[in-house]
């Protein structure tokens, strides 16, 4: 069976991130975590906070923060928020480790022994006015390519662009905003990605098939533009710095390597740091040296949104596969398109979309995490508005999910007591919605299986569904009239389908599948984990986990429904569609 190194794009250090940035990466990537953990595969999830680079300088500057101690608080801020939405990374790390430091001083080395490396003198913008080489990202102006006002000097954010500064439209300073510019030469290290070309397309040829469509078309548009050398190091304070040992004089002058040079390079980093913590029972090169190797080869999947696509798909492999030696690269890309806010962008400087720490502020987690899931952005774009997830919300986990659970437990408490009913033995009815439920549950892993969240939740939505049409159909409550054995019956039935919801909606809602299951006092109740092990078809089939006798409580509800007030007053704090 093979191992799972799940991963997700880094978020960045400067600020808390919104609720695009979470559907993006990390909450899918965790979402497919906890169901490979339930199924029995052994999963490794990392993740880190991307810390170097101009926008984290220019960040802890605005908050007269020396820049190390900004990025120590932003991290724990971040990992909080994280912590709210239950995400279960085995480690949250910080690309600013010692770790990181290491090993991408490594990789510069090596790709500098295989001939990958180049010292160039370039011309580079240098601001008078601020006193410095301006780093691409230290300049701004308008995108040649798309007219983005906004464009960065690495890359336009709109259009996904790759730029140098110099290729900007009425650039600018994005520290002081001065347009006195000038261009001067100054010294960089390049990564000759064009000698790489023929290696990465041959690579990406062996992959792209198994990639969703929206992967593999960015690495192959890249592809065929062809690589082109780039500047791996920058001139700034806060970064890997280039190692004295081998560039003495780049080292003296301060430079540092460029972010999306050691970003990536913090996936390892981090599984470093991981390992790190407990070093006699944790390897953190059996997930990246020579993974493929042996009885339990790794299999590595990543998540991102469309504009990291070209970094992880050609950039990343290109410097692996330069290094010369056997560290894993990505099997399965699984790309998002962008969630936006009423068709606009979400925005912090307009006050104008949900981020992650408000969202926790006002409705728990499992809220969030189900519509988003529910709606990813896989084929296209996707759009948040308040009327559409207020709706879901009600309809799906108020009515379909919550509403069942509570009259199941209070109807069966009210008239058999506190322990699940025994009642006639299974009929035909029965059987026939076991068979229904086997039959979804195939369709839900099958969807899981294939990372197609929206499809998935639908299996899941449709798995709830049925459990309201078996109760529907028997209709308890006129059943125990006439027939108290059958009434139990269904109601015994009904409870073993909250259980079995317990343990498949828990990569969807973890929250709220350990109140299912911690309504029924099993004797393994110690053990979450175990009480969360994936459900079998034929024990779908039986729907017999939870016997007769076993003593039962009603939960708190499960999900408020929300009411139009609250829809007005969300509107009115974050903003209802652009104009």
């Amino acid at each position: 069976m093979a191992r799972h190194l799940i991963t997700s794009a880094l978020p960045y250090i400067n600020g808390i991130k919104h609720l695009g940035n979470m559907v993006g990466s990390m909450l899918p990537a965790d979402v497919y975590s906890r169901y490979l953990r339930q199924r029995g595969h052994d999963v490794l999830y990392i993740c880190a906070t991307d810390e170097h680079g101009t926008p984290a300088e220019l960040a802890a500057k605005e908050q007269g923060l020396p820049v190390d101690e900004f990025c120590a608080q932003a991290h724990d801020a971040q990992k909080a928020v994280y912590d709210g939405f239950e995400l279960s990374f085995d480690y949250f790390g910080r690309s600013s480790s010692p770790q990181n430091r290491e090993i991408t001083q490594h990789f510069a080395r090596r790709l500098n022994e295989n001939g990958f490396i180049e010292e160039r003198a370039i011309r580079q913008v240098y601001s008078p006015t601020d006193g410095r080489f301006l780093p691409d990202r230290y300049v701004e102006g308008t995108c040649p390519h798309c007219g983005y006002d906004k464009a960065r000097g690495d890359q336009c954010e709109n259009c996904t662009r790759v730029l140098d500064p110099t290729d900007l439209i009425n650039p600018r300073s994005a520290i002081s905003g001065s347009t006195d510019l000038e261009v001067r030469e100054t010294k960089h290290l390049f990564l000759l990605q064009s000698k790489l070309q023929s290696e990465v397309s041959e690579w990406v040829a062996r992959h792209e098939h198994e990639w969703p469509q929206l992967a593999s078309s960015i690495a192959r548009k890249w592809l065929t533009e062809g690589l082109h050398d780039r500047a791996i190091t920058r001139d700034l304070d806060w970064g890997v710095p280039v190692p004295a040992d081998t560039w003495p004089e780049l080292a003296a002058e301060g430079k540092v390597f460029y972010v999306w040079f050691d970003a990536p390079i913090e996936y390892i980093g981090a599984t470093k740091e991981w390992s790190d913590l407990d070093p006699e029972n944790r390897d953190w090169k059996s997930w990246w040296y020579d993974a493929d190797s042996g009885e339990n080869p790794v299999r590595y999947t990543e998540f991102m949104a469309k504009d990291n696509v070209p970094f992880h798909t050609v950039m990343f492999p290109a410097t692996e596969l330069g290094v010369r030696e056997p560290w894993k690269k990505v099997d399965y890309v699984k790309a998002f398109n962008w969630l936006t806010y009423y068709g606009g962008k979400f925005s912090t400087s307009q006050k104008r979309g949900v981020f992650t720490d408000h969202a926790l502020d006002i409705l728990p987690a499992d809220y969030w995490r189900y519509f988003l899931i529910a709606n990813a952005p896989e084929s296209d774009d996707s759009s948040f508005t308040w009327e559409h997830f207020t709706a879901t919300v009600n309809k799906d986990l108020a009515d379909t999910l919550g509403n069942f659970v509570n009259r199941v437990l209070s109807f069966s408490k009210k008239r058999f007591g506190e322990e699940v009913p025994a009642g006639a033995e299974a009929g035909e009815a029965e059987a026939k919605l076991g068979e229904e439920i086997a039959g979804l549950l195939a369709e839900y892993e099958t969807q899981m299986e294939a990372l197609q969240f929206r499809k998935a939740a639908a299996a899941l939505r449709a798995l709830w569904s049925a459990g309201n049409s078996y109760l529907e159909e028997k209709a308890p409550w006129l059943e125990i009239k006439t027939n108290p054995e059958g009434a139990a019956l269904t109601l015994r039935t009904a409870m073993n389908l909250i259980h079995l919801y317990s343990v498949v909606s828990e990569p969807f809602i973890p929250a709220s599948s350990r109140a299912m299951r911690e309504a029924f006092a099993l004797p393994d109740t110690v053990s979450d984990q175990k009480r969360a092990k994936w459900v079998s078809a034929d024990e779908a089939k039986a729907l017999s986990s939870v016997p007769a006798g076993t003593p039962f409580t009603v939960p708190p509800v499960l999900f408020a429904k929300i009411t139009d007030e609250d829809l007005e007053a969300y509107k009115e704090r974050f903003g209802g569609a652009p104009e």
